[in-house]
């Protein structure tokens, strides 16, 4: 077969074989994952069809789902400027989940083998878990009747491998950050807020995430703000707030030049893929333009209870840090004996009060660490046994059993906890706190003084 002349290519100046095609592009994404999403949100098949009817007469291209490259305003990008407006702070990256904010803080601040990370026994696992992704050892403190860390119990745990505090701001309240802080600058430490449980709240005028060294939130429908899986990292330093990004998106979408040689040491390493979809950061922009409304609501309705509460022998309410700070979505209380807690809220649930505690009971629950055998246990991902067996963490952490942190054992047993719904009225709040008193004056003695918690 003879060789055609070079002279014939298009690129010579000869004719394009390829002059036109028949097919129609069809949009990768289009009409069918849109009516999906309307079933995802639970429209009626009229409804979905009405949709169907409307949105076929637009001839709109694929959209751009990832925050990076895309063509359009990015959802993501808003909801970071959103909360970076509403949290006054000048770095905010968001995750994919509240999980992945902990690891990537963790990371980014440098915490791995031959460091140990102080976490309260009452918290949700992944706190603890994150730290033991990042290939560090956790150590287990005590938390005070405020159900968050104990100051005191952090610094009797500090040792010269101690990296980091992470205090959790639980159930809508704030942990001593005053103190915590002050423990450690006196030790060089740095601290990481996990704020999952109280987007919102704040510590004598600012908010909760922001005064450590990075704040960690959980933006999803399990928390008080979000839906879905969404999760939000903060910090004042440009450098953490670089290594936050590497660590989120180790492809490097985001930055100015992708494939460029590292800018400055500890700007690029292998890190994960944590990135935001544009459909979440959709759903969470509007959540997190609706927290500050909702926090309102709830710290009002709050107040209108407890303003009303008689004081008791025996009853102690939850010592709150900051009264105006917090969200308010708890009322909690103890009692004298897990006995007594768990008879308190069975009155009261009979009374119409949504009322829970431990007390007494044995069932497995995450928040508390007595049930994290993957700690005490010292359990690994594989058979290697890391980290545990690091060598740079030998002779890390502490003797780890379920009855190791007496304290919070006990707080929490004789915790009752009272759920308060924001859309309660005026009159739903009379008489929440009359079921309150009338329950509380059944089992125990009241005490003369001014009424209010």
């Amino acid at each position: 077969m003879a060789r055609r002349s070079a002279e014939a290519l298009a690129i010579n100046g000869g004719a394009k074989a390829v002059t036109s095609l028949e097919c129609k592009d069809v949009p990768k994404i289009g009409i069918e994952e849109f009516i999906e999403l309307a079933d995802t949100f639970g429209f009626s098949e009229e409804a979905k069809a009405a949709i169907r009817a409307v949105i076929e007469k637009e001839n709109v291209p694929s959209p751009m789902l990832s925050r990076y490259y895309n063509p359009r305003p990015s959802k993501v990008k808003m909801l970071e400027e959103l909360a970076m407006q509403l949290f006054d702070v000048p770095y905010v990256l968001a995750v994919n989940s509240g999980t992945s904010a902990l690891n990537t803080a963790y990371v980014a601040a440098g915490i791995g083998p031959g460091c140990e990370v102080i976490v309260p026994g009452y918290t949700f696992f992944a706190t603890v878990a994150e730290v033991v992704t990042a290939g560090a050892i956790p150590v287990i403190a005590e938390i005070d009747e405020s159900l968050t860390i104990d100051p005191a119990d952090v610094e009797r745990k500090i040792t010269p491998h101690t990296k980091a505090i992470v205090p959790v701001h639980m159930i809508g309240t704030c942990a001593d950050m005053d103190a915590i802080m002050a423990i450690a600058r006196k030790h060089g430490l740095l601290v990481i807020e996990d704020a999952a449980q109280a987007c919102g709240a704040s510590y004598k005028g600012r908010r909760v995430g922001t005064i450590g060294d990075f704040g960690c939130f959980s933006i999803s429908s399990y928390k008080i703000t979000g839906g879905g899986e969404a999760g939000l990292v903060m910090t004042h330093d440009p450098y953490l707030y670089t290594r936050a990004q590497n660590n989120h998106d180790t492809g490097a979408c985001w930055r100015p030049d992708r494939y460029a040689k590292e800018r400055e040491a500890g700007e690029l390493f292998c890190g994960y893929n944590y990135k935001l979809s544009e459909l979440e950061g959709s759903v969470n922009l509007v959540q997190l333009r609706k927290m500050p409304d909702q926090v309102r609501r709830w710290q009002k309705t709050k107040r209108q209870i407890t303003r009303q509460l008689r004081h008791f022998a025996g009853i102690t309410p939850q010592q709150v840090r900051d009264p105006d700070g917090e969200v308010g979505n708890h009322l909690v209380f103890f009692a004298p004996d897990a006995q007594a807690a768990e008879k308190t809220a069975a009155a009261l649930a009979a009374e119409g009060v949504g009322a829970s505690t431990r007390g007494c009971k044995s069932a497995r629950d995450w928040h508390l660490y007595a049930f994290w055998e993957h700690i005490l246990e010292r359990k690994s991902a594989t058979p290697a046994g890391c980290p545990w067996s690091c060598e740079k963490n030998a002779g890390l952490g502490q003797d780890y059993s379920p009855d190791m942190c007496p304290r919070t054992l006990d707080i929490l047993s004789r915790a009752v906890f009272i759920g308060i719904n924001q859309w309660w009225t005026e009159r739903d709040c009379d008489q929440i706190a009359g079921a309150i008193n009338k329950v509380l004056e059944a089992y125990y003695e009241p005490l003369d003084g001014e009424i209010g918690w």
